[in-house]
């Protein structure tokens, strides 16, 4: 299925006046009358995905879940809208900071992000739980991903560090080869497979940029004494688990690397671990 956004159309209010008390209601009639009014697009369902109450008295945030077709493609976006009952808008700003209000509607993460599978380090049992979505290659996760790691591992018993795979392949397309390479390893049982690949000086063997697998695996068994092949890397399977985190992380509102969640609320000061634990 193709993934693909629809962007909203006006950075301005919309005067729009609610005949009901029902808010929620009437915000998914007006998304779906929004988006039905371009003849490319058609809507087959709308639900909210998030609602949150924000600081702001009497406003809430909606991430909204779109369910569509656009050119014979079948498309599933998310939009996020304000209302107060009485009008509607596509964004807010606070007049005190000037911060997005958008950037607190981040989703709380369900415990389906919780999976024993993606469990890295810690305790599946532990009161806080943090998962990382990151691409091995990207320069600030490189540092940031191992800081983590280290410091779930001396706290075992209070945290449970969870990861997923986003590789950013138009930036770093290695990334692609890498993450299932990663995938194979840890199913082959290799300890700590992601700590020991973040630690590790890929320069050596290929760049960031590098699109021939083969080189990037050649690499992978040259750094720890594997002998994975191109069938291990590049089948049915192993692709489908990373193409299951990318989604899972897309579903999470993911846009870049490190992205991090803290007990389910995405921390955008990556320094909430550091008090956990301790």
């Amino acid at each position: 299925m193709k993934l693909i956004k629809i962007a909203t159309v006006s950075a301005l209010l919309y005067g729009t006046l609610f005949a009901t008390d029902s808010i929620d209601d009437n915000v998914l009639k007006f998304e779906k009358d929004r988006f039905s009014q371009n003849k490319r697009i058609k809507v087959k369902n709308v639900k909210v995905n998030t609602k949150k109450e924000l600081p702001q008295a009497g406003w809430y945030g909606y991430v909204i879940d779109i369910d569509a077709s656009m050119g014979g493609n079948d498309v599933k976006a998310k939009d996020i809208v304000f209302s107060n009952g009485e009008i509607i808008a596509p964004e807010l700003f606070d007049i005190k900071t000037g911060m997005p209000l958008k950037d607190l509607m981040n989703p709380t993460l369900t415990e389906k992000y919780y999976d024993k599978d993606k469990l890295i380090a810690g305790n599946i049992d532990a009161k806080n739980k943090i998962v990382i979505f990151s691409d091995p290659l990207c320069p600030f996760c490189m540092d940031y991903v191992p800081d983590v790691i280290n410091h779930v591992k001396k706290n075992p018993k209070e945290i449970a560090l969870y990861y997923y795979h986003f590789p950013l392949l138009r930036i770093h397309p290695a990334s692609g080869t890498l993450v299932r390479l990663m995938n194979v390893a840890r199913a082959k049982g290799i300890k700590d497979i992601e700590l020991k690949v973040y630690a590790a000086d890929w320069d050596k063997y290929f760049t960031e940029k590098e699109k021939n697998a083969q080189k990037i695996i050649d690499g992978f068994n040259k750094e720890f004494k594997t002998s994975f092949n191109l069938i291990d890397v590049n089948n049915e399977k192993n692709n489908a688990k990373v193409f299951e985190d990318v989604s899972m992380g897309e579903e999470a509102m993911v846009q870049g690397t490190p992205t991090v969640f803290v007990n389910g609320e995405q921390d955008k000061s990556k320094l909430k671990y550091e008090i956990l634990g301790n």
